[in-house]
């Protein structure tokens, strides 16, 4: 099923992701699938594919002041339950976000059930960006969320998959 994810950076300080859960909880915004990682890696990436494409995403100058600031800010990735009501209110708290779709998978928490998922992606010739997921030991579904490069082929194959 393609979500549509929500991408923000957060001051990497302590209390910035309680001060947003709870923005969002106060509105009875449920947070579904939720990711972080530091931001000079994402900013590393965008350097890489700078050099591999010969497009430049920023002016070369740029990459080197992006790459120390970045190390400040974490890149949040998050699914909720009520995508626009959200994307309004990070808005109006002056967040700065993107907002990206996705393919969510609720799979059987099984052995073998994220290697189907993958496989059905290398055989459709879809590169997958980034992936995340999670379940808990003894359940019996785990959530997945994959980055595509082919958003609309990923939604075809994948359509009979709900999150």
């Amino acid at each position: 099923m393609v979500r549509t994810e929500i991408q923000l950076f957060l001051e990497n300080v302590p209390g910035q992701l309680g001060k947003l859960a709870t923005l969002l909880a106060d509105e009875r915004i449920n947070i579904d699938a939720l990711t972080i990682q530091d931001a000079s890696a994402y900013v590393q990436e965008l350097f890489k594919a700078r050099g591999k494409s010969l497009k430049r995403i920023a002016p070369a100058a740029s990459y080197g002041s992006m790459r120390k600031d970045s190390a400040d800010y974490a890149l949040i990735r998050l699914l909720v339950n009520q995508t626009d009501r959200a994307v309004d209110l990070l808005s109006r708290e002056g967040y700065i976000f993107d907002i990206v779709p996705v393919i969510a998978l609720e799979l059987q928490n099984r052995p073998g059930t994220l290697s189907e998922m993958a496989r059905k992606f290398g055989e459709e010739g879809i590169n997958i960006n980034y992936v995340y997921g999670s379940a808990m030991s003894g359940e019996g579904k785990a959530l997945f969320v994959f980055c595509p490069e082919d958003i609309d082929v990923a939604a075809r194959i994948f359509k009979d998959y709900g999150a």
